[in-house]
């Protein structure tokens, strides 16, 4: 990929700087405007995949090898040079809003180029924008063998409508077996280096391979954007395409997974560490600092995360100690989690359709009076929807955004490996995280929020995002959920699960737990049960810090909307201080206390 230069835009945009006539407000807001359409082109061109989960097609036949030397030092530059001209504004010059995106930018700026000379060599992946190491640029979640299967399913982000649609997937796959081919290089020189995932994942990625080497063309995954084919498509285009995804997937895709698991069977494997966090590797203290320094959006250290973390433990189980007592079971606390992970009451399903029937419901009970916290809507639908099996039994619940133009649905994925065993006890604060008002709700909203530069519509900042939609399960009583106490207890048990996560991810990180320290520790505090315990330690363990984004984010948005609560009394609207919070986009914590700050005092004045 030829990626493009901030230099070009430096020099066209900004000439008026070398004029000797100070340039208006307005020739400072249409330069603003024209910065922020060239960031916004720059992260679709690096972006390719994440171009097109926005909707933004003309990237839908590309991959970013973003592991690459070449890719790194051209973000590198640009990065640079994008710095270099948001150092040249004044605020003075340009709107609240503009000076608000500017900022934004300029902190993604800063820390992607930050990570880029990390030792460990963090970078921030096209997928998710989530950070990524060069030397383990793969693992069992949130990795990118696994998300390029949901796209090749034909029931995802990548569209599959046109003929032209159905060649860009062909050429697609073939920069993404590039990228696989990049990914052995950068492991085998991670086995010399000492830079290498714990056996333990490792173990957990290789038969997740099984299901694209093993299935019958006709049956795979890869084959699936077949099974859809437009009936209008001629005879003649029919016919080639089938045969050019056929020969794809006998001839490419399974030969290259083939090739894949057999170097993490019997290379990389072998070479695995013992130990379980980042701690144990080359400079991987610093580098677990800057990882929470990206992921939160704060300044904070992992012993003051760590301590806060036991902090809320301790709190949330004295609020499980009185829906215990509500329920009427006598016994202790670690007893009543186990109670709770096998009841049979709580496991009342059959048939996968009525897990997603009963999240269906939800919607329908809490829609009544979202109009009494909420008076902004998204024009988005979305729909609930199982994970595909090939990762069903690693996944966790996700939300994936729908198109910008609200022509595609957000998609609410839930993994039932097995629908007897589902245990609908946090079925209520679930849905209110990943759907409504949850991420459904704000990222809808930031993405069709038209006073918003087009690069603040995807995700970004995980910890704003992640954040909100743990305040989101909070407004369960004001939504009119939680009645039944075992919902209410389930809220409370997702809460405690991210209060855990930052015990646990800096016990990992920064602490040298074990992974089955951490294990325990989670069993010991909260009812989820200890296959999903497993799974998530072993996130945690594949994605430092990341999973301190949810606790630290809600805290601080419940932080604020207390401290508005308090400055205003009667005078506190809880809709407009949902709007503060929801229309600039998804903010560093830091700009997003100063712009709560600054809104309440505003309203003070009146």
């Amino acid at each position: 990929m030829k990626f493009f230069s901030a230099i070009l835009i430096a020099t066209s945009l900004f000439s008026f700087t070398n004029c000797s006539n100070k340039p208006t407000k307005e020739e400072y807001a249409l330069a603003v405007d024209s910065l922020f359409r060239a960031y916004y082109d720059f992260k679709l061109r690096i972006n390719p995949i994440e171009a097109t989960k926005a909707g933004e097609n003309k990237y839908n036949d590309e991959v970013a090898n973003y592991i690459s030397d070449a890719y790194q030092q051209d973000l590198i530059e640009n990065y640079t040079s994008f710095l270099d001209i948001i150092n040249r504004y004044d605020s003075t010059m340009v709107s609240p809003s503009q000076w608000m995106s500017l900022r934004v930018m300029q902190w993604d700026c800063n820390i992607k180029k930050e990570g880029l000379s990390n030792k460990l060599v963090t970078i921030a992946s096209p997928m998710y924008d989530l950070p990524t190491f060069e030397l383990m640029p793969l693992a069992q979640i949130t990795s990118l063998q696994l998300y390029f299967a949901q796209l090749a399913a034909g029931q995802s982000v990548q569209p599959f409508n046109t003929v032209k649609d159905y060649e860009n997937w062909l050429k697609r796959v073939d920069d993404y077996l590039v990228f696989l081919d990049t990914c052995i290089l950068k492991m085998e020189e991670g086995i010399s280096k000492g830079v290498v995932l714990p056996k333990v994942l490792i173990e957990k990625m290789i038969p997740q391979l099984d299901e694209f080497i093993q299935k019958p063309n006709t049956e795979h995954i890869f084959y699936g954007p077949l099974n859809i084919m437009p009936k209008t498509f001629s005879p003649e285009d029919r016919l080639r395409l089938t045969r050019a995804y056929a020969e794809m997937i006998a001839f490419k895709v399974k030969p290259k997974y083939e090739e894949l698991q057999h170097f993490l069977k019997n290379t990389y494997l072998p070479a695995g560490r013992d130990t379980d966090g980042i701690l144990s590797l080359p400079d991987g203290p610093e580098t677990y600092n800057f990882l929470i320094k990206q992921n939160t959006t704060t300044l904070m250290t992992a012993d003051e995360i760590h301590e806060l973390g036991k902090k809320e433990v301790t709190r949330i189980l004295g609020e499980m100690e009185k829906v215990k007592t509500q329920i009427g079971y006598n016994r202790d606390l670690k007893s009543f989690f186990n109670y709770v992970r096998n009841s049979k009451d709580q496991m009342p399903f059959t048939e996968p359709e009525q897990v997603i029937a009963n999240f269906n419901a939800i919607h329908d009970r809490m829609s009544i009076k979202l109009k009494e916290v909420f008076d902004i809507k998204p024009k988005a639908n979305f729909e609930v929807r199982r994970t595909e099996a090939f990762r069903e039994a690693s996944a966790s619940a996700e939300y994936v955004p729908g198109s910008k133009d609200a022509s595609r649905a957000g998609v609410f994925y839930i993994p039932i490996p097995d629908v007897k065993l589902y245990n609908k006890y946090n079925a209520e604060a679930l849905f209110l995280h990943e759907a409504v008002p949850g991420h459904h709700y704000q990222l809808s909203l930031q993405q069709e929020n038209e006073n918003l530069p087009e690069f603040l519509h995807p995700e970004s900042m995980g910890v704003f995002v992640e954040g909100w939609a743990l305040y989101a399960e909070s407004l369960g009583k004001e939504l009119g959920l939680y009645e039944d106490p075992y919902q209410y207890f389930g809220m409370l048990s997702m809460e405690m699960h991210r209060a855990i996560r930052l015990v646990v991810d800096t016990g990992l990180h920064g602490k040298g737990w074990t992974r089955e320290q951490a294990i325990q520790y989670s069993l010991d505090n909260e009812a989820e049960s200890e296959a999903s315990i497993i799974a998530e330690i072993e996130r945690y363990m594949a994605t430092p810090s990341q999973a301190l984004s949810y606790k630290l984010g809600q805290l601080k948005i419940r932080e604020l909307r207390t401290k508005a609560e308090d400055a205003l009394g009667d005078r506190f609207n809880v809709k407009e201080f949902h709007n503060q919070v929801l229309n600039s986009g998804s903010l560093p914590l830091v700009l997003l206390e100063e712009k709560i700050n600054n809104w309440i005092s505003l309203e003070i004045k009146g």
